[in-house]
């Protein structure tokens, strides 16, 4: 252990990380002949404890705004700062497999909440056995179905599929393995995070929500909902997709809910889909009963737009990948070559079909498990695929998902699976697709990591898949939870993704959908492809409440603070000469390519703390919801200082100083700068 250390002298990748060699050619940061642990009760363990809190946090938030946080850089900043600190080991092997088993409980919370809420929605039962039960299902397909085509993909694609989030997630953990600040950064982050959820979620000191309702201009509504997730969220994302989400708020709350209120004051009668006249409703209602119809809408075109754009990438990607498995070359035993057997896929596929069909709870019968089956393996080979392109946190799983809903949706219908039970079934095996799409993104990253590390591809994967088994268990509670506290599909926790499939499904099975709001949806997001905007973030932005968008723009805003100051830092000029003469490897790299290296430190330091306040946030919002769903009131704020708890301005100037505390860190010096 100690020589293999001691034989890693440099702290950087190399060139051919990033594709200055074949693939075949590549050298990994630890070279197959040194020796190192790697699948041991230290990574297992700790790698399974993040998966669960990255599957928890990540449930929480994907069904409060419909997005989820990267796990796997955070997991790997943890992984580093952890086994160093606390176990005196500083083993790269090790940490990959923690920051590995940790991005699954991102994937596998970007799978679950996507469809599964949908059956609460519908008034079905939902417990946490059959959330893990759909989960292992999908997350099996998923982790295995990658391995015919990871050779392909990872190795003989190395230098044209980028894999954005794997080569970050790789400089983390060399750089981390010489040591630094980033795992002080999020465990901060956490810790602020959580204290400032318990004062103000939980013991009440001040509220969550700074809202304001404009009786002149038809009682609409504008506001900000003062979480720290959410503004967390918004520095992770960036400026331009914060401001498109706002952007699309700004429409539906300020355009549209005023002109529907404005056009229905008259009418006595209710208007469909509605059951109470719209004279009487609130803008929330409005936006409840009508708007959300057209955000749906907006989000499903958005959705296949991008699914089409995608289709010859994806084709290709489908036909290379199925031509590079054939090819398979097989004369390497290297660490870093050994693989799944292949016989571990096609018992994943064939346990796939059968727990399927023959599970009571979901029921798919043979043609619905067969769709099931086929459907996982041609996402997942898409999605590890996209994964190299364009990153895990842009890969189009909710595309992929409501492609998966239409076709079994209508199959089963064209066969008599009708009404309820039918909507149950199509929502099953949606549910174990999109999860098998997520992980097998989620896998792909990954193996890329592993690869460029050095690592073993099959004990990565075993490691996934048991991690993703234990974590599911996590994401089904927090969902259960969540829906015992507050209810799924209610103000607090909206699951927009949820909603939207929902509505896909019943549509199609029971012929009744608003389908003029769901076509003035259809048309917004048409302008915004003919206008070439970003057509998801303006759709979400008006599917989901103006408060969380308003938030998630704060955080936007405090980022582009960030990287306008640290744009403008004046140099020491009494170091200029001496910096000048000492550069860094990474600092020589950076000016080459015209990059501001103290402004990119900036960004990533606050992302890490953000990443830090999202985790803290959704953590504690756990607990909360317990104590709610026991019945337990800990509002102590409430009821000594109910002035301010109830105040708009208190709960806005809290969010604030939270927003210039982010801004401070992050543009602070750190002692080693």
């Amino acid at each position: 252990m100690e020589n293999a250390e001691n034989s890693v002298k440099k702290y950087e990748l190399s060139k051919a990380a990033y594709g200055g060699a074949p693939g075949k050619e590549y050298v990994p940061y630890i070279p197959t002949t040194e020796a190192m642990p790697e699948l041991t009760g230290y990574s297992i363990i700790i790698g399974v404890l993040f998966a669960l809190i990255f599957a928890a946090a990540n449930t929480y938030l994907g069904l409060k705004v419909g997005l989820t946080i990267s796990a796997g850089i955070p997991g790997a900043i943890l992984a580093t700062g952890l086994l160093k600190g606390l176990f005196r080991r500083n083993n790269i092997l090790e940490a990959n497999m923690v920051a590995s088993l940790s991005a699954m409980g991102e994937s596998i919370a970007g799978g679950i909440i996507f469809v599964l809420p949908a059956l609460i929605l519908l008034s079905f039962d939902l417990s946490i056995l059959t959330v893990v039960i759909v989960t292992v299902i999908g997350g099996l397909m998923g982790v295995f179905f990658v391995t015919p085509v990871r050779r392909y993909l990872i190795v003989e694609e190395h230098g044209e599929l980028i894999y954005p989030e794997s080569m970050a997630a790789a400089e983390v953990l060399v750089t981390g393995s010489e040591g630094g600040s980033g795992f002080r950064t999020v465990l901060l982050g956490m810790g602020v995070g959580a204290v400032y959820k318990i004062l103000s979620g939980g013991f009440r000191f001040w509220g969550e929500n700074a809202s304001y309702t404009i009786h002149a201009y038809q009682g609409t509504m504008i506001g900000v909902n003062t979480v720290a997730s959410l503004m967390g969220v918004g520095f992770i994302v960036g400026t331009k997709t914060s401001v498109l989400m706002f952007g699309g708020s700004i429409v539906a709350w300020l355009g549209l809910i005023p002109l529907i209120k404005f056009l229905g004051a008259q009418m006595a009668a209710p208007l469909f889909p509605s059951t109470v006249p719209i004279s009487e409703m609130g803008a929330f209602d409005v936006w409840s009963s009508y708007i959300r119809y057209i955000g749906a809408g907006a989000v499903a075109t958005g959705g296949f737009i991008s699914l089409t754009k995608s289709m010859p990438t994806i084709i290709n990607s489908f036909r290379q990948a199925i031509a590079g498995m054939r090819k398979g070359g097989t004369e390497s035993v290297a660490r870093m070559d050994i693989e799944s057997p292949l016989y571990w896929v096609i018992v994943a596929a064939v346990s796939g079909f059968l727990l399927t069909w023959f599970v009571p709870v979901i029921g798919g019968g043979f043609v619905g498990s067969l769709l099931a089956v086929m459907f996982s393996f041609f996402f997942a080979v898409v999605s590890g695929r996209m994964v190299g392109l364009v990153g895990a946190s842009n890969n189009p799983v909710s595309g992929m998902t409501i492609a998966t809903l239409l076709v079994v949706t209508t199959v089963l219908k064209l066969l008599g699976n009708t009404g309820d039970p039918g909507i149950k079934t199509a929502l099953m095996i949606g549910g174990v697709v999109c999860v098998a799409i997520a992980v097998a993104g989620g896998t792909a990253q990954s193996l890329k990591t592993t690869f460029i590390i050095g690592g073993t591809p099959k004990n990565v994967q075993i490691g996934m898949f048991a991690a993703l088994s234990i974590a599911s268990v996590a994401a089904a509670g927090t969902l259960i939870l969540l829906n015992s506290a507050y209810g799924i599909g209610e103000a607090a926790v909206p699951a927009p993704q949820a909603t939207l499939m929902k509505m896909i499904v019943e549509g199609i099975m029971t012929a009744k959908l608003p389908w003029t709001l769901v076509f003035v949806g259809v048309a917004l997001a048409v302008f915004c492809f003919m206008a070439k905007i970003p057509i998801l973030a303006v759709a979400l932005g008006i599917y989901l409440p103006i408060g969380l968008t308003a938030a998630i723009f704060a955080g936007g805003i405090v980022r582009e603070f960030v990287e306008k100051k640290m744009k403008k830092a004046p140099k020491d000029e009494d170091k200029e000469e001496e910096e000048e003469e000492d550069k860094t490897a990474e600092e020589e790299k950076a000016f080459e390519k015209g990059e501001n290296v103290e402004m990119d430190k900036a960004v990533e330091r606050g992302i890490l703390l953000a990443s830090g306040l999202v985790a803290g946030d959704a953590l504690i919002g756990i607990v909360i919801g317990i104590f709610a769903a026991i019945g337990t009131d800990i509002a102590f704020g409430l009821r000594l200082f109910p002035l301010i708890a109830k105040s708009n301005l208190a709960a806005f100037i809290m969010f604030l100083l939270l927003s210039i505390w982010v801004f401070i860190y992050a543009t602070r010096k750190e002692p080693s700068e």
